[in-house]
């Protein structure tokens, strides 16, 4: 069944929309949460901030866990997450109705992603998680440079959610959808969403 015969998203069947957006660093999760969260009125976590503490700490497994619990359980309408992290939160995010994977050409991405964290590292623009702050070491000289990691990462992610693809891709009637491309293919699901929650044929 082709992806283009189902409705953007699947929900629960009663109205609520439980999405976990996925993908590499710098591929739009973020901004896709927010503008998701807009249309379909539910909020969004962005995993990064609470996971990451001041300083670049990263939270315990546990402590991460019950944060994350927490922020779930908040809207009964659903929520939107952004974020991989499915080593530490695979039990608490299979309730998902829908995962999205932004599979953005590595070329469109990288710039991108150069981009902000150039801004963050000259004080334009909010850090991804509070008192994270880029420095010069972080994000040339530090083997976790998100640089790097978007680099790195690319087709490890990639091969990971092309695998998942098989077994719980919506057109083998999971929930997973893949968007790609340069941006008119996530810019016409946007759309298609849109007009499904607001009933426009």
């Amino acid at each position: 069944m082709s992806s283009d015969t189902l409705p953007p998203l699947k929900g629960d069947g009663n109205g609520v929309y439980r999405v976990h957006i996925v993908g590499n660093s710098g591929t739009g999760k973020f901004t896709l949460g927010d503008e998701l969260s807009e249309i379909l009125g539910v909020p969004c976590i962005h995993l990064d901030t609470l996971f990451w503490k001041s300083g670049w700490v990263q939270s315990n497994s546990e402590d991460f866990r019950q944060r994350v619990l927490e922020a779930l359980g908040q809207s009964e309408k659903g929520w939107i997450v952004d974020g991989n992290y499915t080593k530490f939160l695979s039990e608490e995010l299979s309730t998902a109705t829908d995962v999205i994977w932004l599979d953005t050409p590595f070329l469109l991405y990288f710039p991108r992603i150069f981009i902000r964290t150039m801004g963050r590292l000259f004080g334009h623009g909010p850090p991804c998680a509070p008192g994270c702050d880029e420095t010069v070491r972080s994000v040339f000289f530090d083997s976790d440079s998100i640089l790097w990691w978007a680099i790195t990462h690319h087709y490890p992610i990639k091969r990971r959610y092309t695998t998942l693809m098989i077994t719980d891709g919506i057109e083998v009637g999971g929930n997973m959808r893949r968007i790609g491309g340069w941006g008119r293919e996530l810019r016409k699901w946007k759309e298609d969403v849109w007009k499904m929650v607001n009933k426009i044929e």
